[in-house]
């Protein structure tokens, strides 16, 4: 797996979104339609045609399909470079049975482009340039040499040369359309779902911590009584040991090391404490610097500030993807900001906002329309600062938060404050979506 030097996450080394399988089923379609198209040609309608030779074509596919399954099995899934050179195969396979049978004057000459869309919509995009090169070269060799189209042979049938030449335009702009329009589209969907993994794994590892906290507090209120139990026993040992004896000397390390448990067994009662109880509700302002807690004292000073408009400020259920989102978004700030990073959170009957602002240099003005998409380079790295030759990040981070709070229902906004830099992130909730009644 290999690792983003932003986001700490693990994202796939290699795409193979195919089985074999597929492939394999694919071609057997082929070569059954092909097969039943020429033998009805030549059978059915009576045209002449190379019979043996586009026999012998359609039998390398089923052939190949053979050799794969029996080499690496029905459920394998192949590599990028595997996979297109099978898509590879079938459109040389497709192009040589269009030589054999008319060229581009057979109406099955539009099948060029099955290949294309496989290959846009699977494979990598360097994959899928060389297949639809591939296609329009033999699309171009087709306009130019193939042998006639199997025909009736009392019956001479003469295609124009502009005809042929507005086909083979249509194949070429065909290829070049299928080609960029679904493969940008099916590189979108991919982004989208390896991103949206990340967020699982990040909001999973947050919830196995979490739960990591209930676990201890469990253990250690289960011992609680044995542990007792243990002291006790000691205790009622030492008063009828003799002092000095080896007895009391072991019964007094019994009763040492059994009030060492029990403070160790307080820390653990406490955890949750500690780190705060994912299911706790606590006011907005404890909540922010909880969530901040952990990226101060790293050279930052980090300052909150509060504008209530409406009395109290409000209790927020805790819960994994807000305190990760909120989290992710100050360490963020954090790590871009020169010296300091201002919280601000405020309040009206109807909204709750908190908005984060850097004096870092900001975010890139030409992509700040596009924050929150999944693997976007969000800004550069300060280029007066230590981290000046270090990459900017691939942009999972911000749409991890992004995704995460927008779950809890808030509505995010990118900018910048000035025109030399100062990220700024506002982050706003309905009041009702994330207020709960305090408890007493």
């Amino acid at each position: 797996m290999l690792t983003t030097p932003a986001d700490g996450l693990p994202l796939p080394t290699t795409w193979r979104p195919l089985r074999l399988q597929t492939l394999v089923l694919i071609r057997w379609l082929a070569v059954i339609g092909q097969a039943i198209g020429v033998l009805f040609v030549a059978f059915g309608l009576g045209f002449p045609l190379p019979l043996l030779e586009c026999l012998a074509l359609i039998a390398l596919s089923a052939v190949l399909n053979i050799v794969l399954v029996l080499r690496f099995g029905a459920t394998h899934r192949p590599s990028a470079v595997l996979a297109a050179g099978q898509v590879a195969f079938d459109l040389c396979q497709l192009g040589g049975l269009l030589a054999l049978t008319g060229g581009l004057q057979n109406p099955f000459s539009l099948l060029l482009l099955a290949p294309v869309s496989v290959s846009a919509t699977t494979l990598p995009q360097r994959s899928t340039v060389i297949i639809a090169l591939l296609a329009a070269v033999i699309a171009s060799l087709l306009a130019v040499w193939h042998l006639p189209l199997p025909w009736a042979p009392d019956d001479r049938i003469v295609f124009n040369r502009i005809y042929v030449i507005g086909i083979w335009v249509s194949i070429i702009c065909g290829v070049v359309f299928i080609s960029a329009y679904t493969m940008r589209v099916a590189h979108d969907a991919r982004q989208i779902a390896d991103a949206l993994a990340a967020t699982e794994l990040a909001l999973a590892q947050r919830e196995r911590l979490s739960a990591l906290d209930g676990l201890a507090a469990a253990a250690a209120h289960e011992l609680g009584t044995p542990l007792s139990t243990i002291a006790l026993a000691a205790k009622e040992m030492r008063a009828e040991a003799e002092p000095g004896s080896d007895l009391a000397g072991d019964v007094e390390l019994i009763i040492a090391q059994a009030a060492r448990c029990r403070a160790i067994l307080a820390k653990l009662r406490n955890l949750g404490n500690e780190g705060g109880d994912p299911f706790a509700a606590v006011p907005l302002t404890d909540l922010l610097a909880e969530v901040a807690r952990p990226h101060e004292g790293h050279g930052k000073v980090i300052l909150f500030y509060s504008e209530p408009s409406d009395g109290l400020p409000p209790v927020i259920q805790r819960s994994v993807g807000l305190l990760y989102g909120l989290g992710n978004l100050i360490e963020n700030a954090s790590d871009f900001a020169r010296s300091t990073v201002e919280v601000e959170s405020n309040w009206t009957p109807s909204e709750v906002t908190v908005t984060i602002t850097d004096d870092g240099p900001g975010f890139a003005p030409e992509l700040i329309a596009r924050l929150g998409e999944p693997y976007l380079t969000s800004r550069p790295r300060d280029p007066h600062g230590p981290d000046a030759n270090k990459p900017g990040g691939l942009g999972l981070g911000v749409f991890i938060a992004k995704t995460l709070l927008e779950r809890t229902g808030a509505r995010l906004a990118f900018d910048n404050v000035a025109d030399d830099g100062h990220a700024r992130v506002r982050i706003v909730w309905p009041r009702a979506a994330v207020e709960v009644e305090p408890t007493i």
